[in-house]
């Protein structure tokens, strides 16, 4: 062993307490009789010293980084030809493991990092500065043989792997999730075979009019669903090994961080097709047997920014219309996720977008951009909140103010006071109906006497899928079907399913609203602490369609089936 003047391994030893100068003095006059053998070799065929304790000692009096197979650290990266620096052979009878190449740095494993002779011939052979950890010889030559032996694997493989499928997608060799490292799944990601399926997987969703991409692992299958009017749909998904470089790949296009598998991530990314611009929305999750991925496509020219076209019944639409009409006041749309909600506030703010007022919205995320419009993306990590970015608002001289969602009091309190102080304030909730907005907003700490004269109306909401005009068949339910259900018509409308519909029977989605103008009875109701079912029976008697009435309506005019509005909206 050719060693450092300064450094003598047996002196390490023996400092460290692990042999005894007698050991090392024996160990010593057995090297003498063995031409060309190692110090630390002979400890360790005379059992004085663990080959591992030896390895983790000599690394820690070096400062040089110590690994083991344990860790996982004595895995090569795959694709960077690290085979073509240095060879099996020479790998093999030096115990040297080349493990990654950085620029003009090489990280190589070897059981001796004081043979100087060997880093500088390694430094020759590879025209690179060598970068030395320090393993176990036997770890090594375990780590060189399953390297090399996997290298000639890969590349036979990867030749007789990418196979045309009937969809002109080609598939690829499956490789264990622990056998990819970092860099292999940069590369795999980049392949053609995954950049086309990633492609196609998007396209198609955007051909089926999809809101929402699931890409979801299992023990021994992916699982590929899409979002289409608001029922997920199984699609033909792609192999297993897949889906690594598919997850991958996604998350470069993100620019996410792919070596991140342990937490949520959240990105986005555009894609063109047929001149239409499609926002990509990326929300990644760990789950028990991978990472699971949700796309959402926001398509901006689907989005109907006409109030007319949303579903408003002829009342409910002038009602609307005269609150946002309005110089001041608070208006709220409520509803679950994906109720449509923010479409509706969009379109609202389309009306009201002119060059004479100043509008300012504050949104989590911003889901679609309005020319003339001045949108707030929040970011609570760095504490633009909806609260903080309301308070700056407030010296931005708005005319009108839109907050994505009240979520907390400070919100609330900050929208009401606006509302007071001449301010158009339009906002989004969470509850079942109209009447539930008022008590909820008391229940989070509004006090009633500054909510009721700030508000102009509140509006509930829910999306049911419309027949395929194409398809859909009149009939005459029985009155055993129709049960308690009274309509003001014999002929109603059923799915059926044709090409147009991809044999669905549905075809878009329409809302259905609930609108509740808010008067000098509710307001008296609600200051006097009246009960729910009092506020609801109020608004009705002023003509308030509630939900089900609203969706039953759309079934006497063909436009839903009854299975539909019973499916999303109770009976109240």
């Amino acid at each position: 062993m050719v060693r450092s003047a300064r450094v003598k391994l047996g002196e390490l030893l023996v400092k460290e307490g692990l042999i005894t100068k007698e050991q090392l003095q024996k160990a010593i006059d057995e090297q003498q009789k063995s031409t060309g053998a190692r110090i630390g070799e002979v400890l360790v065929r005379l059992g004085m010293v663990n080959e591992q304790d030896l390895i983790s000692i000599l690394g820690k009096q070096l400062g040089i980084p110590y690994v083991t197979t344990g860790v996982g650290l004595l895995r090569p990266a795959i694709d960077q030809g690290l085979e073509k620096l240095i060879s099996k052979d020479f790998a093999s009878k030096y115990a040297v493991l080349p493990l990654s190449k950085n620029l003009n740095s090489l990280t190589c494993a070897v059981s001796d990092p004081l043979d100087l002779v060997l880093l500088d011939n390694l430094r020759k052979m590879t025209n690179c500065e060598i970068n030395p950890v320090i393993a176990a010889k036997s770890d090594i030559l375990k780590a060189v043989e399953e390297f090399y032996g996997k290298v000639n694997l890969l590349k036979d493989a990867v030749k007789a792997s990418y196979e045309r499928t009937e969809e002109g997608i080609e598939a690829e060799v499956e490789l264990g999730e622990d056998e990819l490292s970092l860099d292999t799944l940069i590369a795999k990601a980049e392949e053609a075979p995954v950049v086309k399926l990633v492609d196609l997987i998007i396209r198609q969703a955007i051909d089926e009019r999809a809101s929402d991409i699931h890409i979801e692992p299992y023990k021994d299958r992916v699982s590929l669903r899409y979002r289409i009017d608001g029922v997920l749909y199984d699609i033909p998904p792609p192999a297993k090994h897949l889906h690594l470089p598919i997850i991958s790949r996604i998350k470069i296009l993100a620019k996410l961080d792919i070596a991140e598998k342990r937490l949520p991530q959240d990105g986005a990314f555009m894609v063109k097709s047929e001149k239409r611009s499609i926002d990509l929305r990326i929300s990644t999750i760990p789950t028990i047997y991978g990472e699971k991925v949700v796309i959402r496509l926001l398509d901006r020219s689907q989005l109907p920014l006409e109030l007319s076209q949303l579903g408003f019944e002829q009342k409910q639409l002038e009602d609307f219309r005269k609150a946002i009409s309005a110089p001041y006041g608070m208006i709220f749309l409520t509803g679950p996720t994906g109720s449509g909600k923010t479409t509706t506030l969009y379109a609202a703010l389309n009306e009201l977008n002119n060059p004479h007022k100043n509008i300012i919205t504050v949104e989590d995320p911003v889901e679609y951009r309005i020319d003339g419009v001045n949108q707030v993306q929040v970011k609570p990590d760095i504490g633009l909140t909806f609260a903080a970015a309301l308070r700056s608002f407030l010296r931005q001289d708005p005319d009108i103010m839109m907050v994505g969602e009240v979520r907390d009091l400070e919100t609330a309190q900050i929208c009401v006071r606006s509302a007071l102080t001449g301010h158009l304030v339009l906002s989004t909730l969470h509850t079942n109906d109209a009447p539930s907005a008022i008590t909820r907003l008391i229940d989070i700490g509004v006090e009633s006497y500054l909510l009721m004269p700030s508000l102009l109306v509140i509006i509930a909401q829910r999306l049911v899928r419309k027949l395929c005009p194409e398809c859909k068949e009149a009939y005459e339910p029985s009155p055993e079907k129709l049960g308690h259900i009274k309509l003001k018509t014999d002929l109603i409308y059923k799915p059926k399913g044709c090409d147009k519909c991809n044999q669905i029977g549905y075809k878009g989605r329409v809302a259905v609203y609930e609108v509740m103008t808010i008067d000098e009875q509710i307001t008296h109701l609600v200051l006097e602490n009246a009960a729910l079912s009092k506020i609801r029976e109020a608004a009705k008697a002023k003509g308030m369609d509630s939900l089900w009435e609203s969706g039953m309506k759309k079934v006497e005019k063909g436009i839903t089936s009854p299975e539909e509005v019973m499916a999303i909206i109770t009976e109240v």
